[in-house]
């Protein structure tokens, strides 16, 4: 398959990395970059010529093809950059900080980064004022909880929202540049509960932490979200 001789060109290319910072996914490659923790998607496309670069993922489980288009995810990713200058690309490192923290200590935590993206993107186009980043993580960890993310989240960058179809897929995260892939479709209420009962975990550790009397108590309670590493 193409993803895995990706990895295998990928780990000669870093031969000081350890097979888990070169990991195939569905239709990407992940590079973590320990030092930084940077992660990074390599992703193999099929392109046939589409004057909005539209081509076909495939995927490594059952080779079945996948309609994407970097460049307007790219654009779509952008405009909310531009919208929230600086902040909204920091709070989405963030938030994945986060989730990647739990993913290391659980391995059946999931909670992949395109989706975290999607969903603080969905509260950008909101309104949600992410200069303080404490209360844009926090709207973030109350969304997750309101919604038990049983909330369809669709964009109209590149397509109408009623062209979606009716699904059955307990969580809905519909890919921005194509109506008919719903990033979430894999993930089972299950999943969903996993978040939720995270997000109210991170939610309350948050609070503690604004309303603590001390420094120490203050980093006490934001490293029960970002873990044992954090520093003020």
């Amino acid at each position: 398959m193409p993803l895995r001789y990706i990895a295998e060109r990928l780990r000669k290319a870093f031969p000081n990395f350890t097979p888990d910072q070169v990991t195939p996914q569905t239709y990407s490659v992940e590079v973590s970059f320990k030092g930084s923790g940077l992660n990074v998607d390599i992703v193999p496309i099929l392109y046939n010529g589409d004057t909005d670069w539209y081509g076909d993922l495939i995927s490594q489980e059952d080779g079945s093809f996948l309609k994407t288009s970097i460049p307007l995810h790219l654009e779509f990713a952008t405009k909310r950059k531009k919208a929230q200058e600086k902040h909204f690309a920091q709070v989405v490192r963030l938030a994945k900080f986060w989730a990647r923290r739990l993913k290391n200590e659980d391995p059946n935590f999931r909670f992949k980064s395109f989706m975290i993206e999607m969903i603080l993107a969905k509260l950008c186009d909101d309104g949600l004022d992410f200069s303080d980043y404490p209360e844009a993580l926090q709207h973030f960890f109350t969304y997750l909880a309101r919604s038990n993310l049983h909330e369809r989240i669709v964009f109209s960058d590149y397509y109408q929202s009623s062209t979606v179809g009716s699904l059955n897929d307990p969580v809905q995260i519909i890919d921005p540049v194509n109506a008919e892939n719903n990033a979430a479709r894999l993930y089972t209420s299950a999943n969903a509960d996993a978040i939720v009962d995270a997000a109210l975990d991170a939610g309350d550790a948050i609070d503690a932490a604004l309303a603590a009397p001390t420094k120490q108590l203050t980093v006490a309670y934001w490293q029960k979200v970002f873990g044992s590493t954090f520093q003020v």
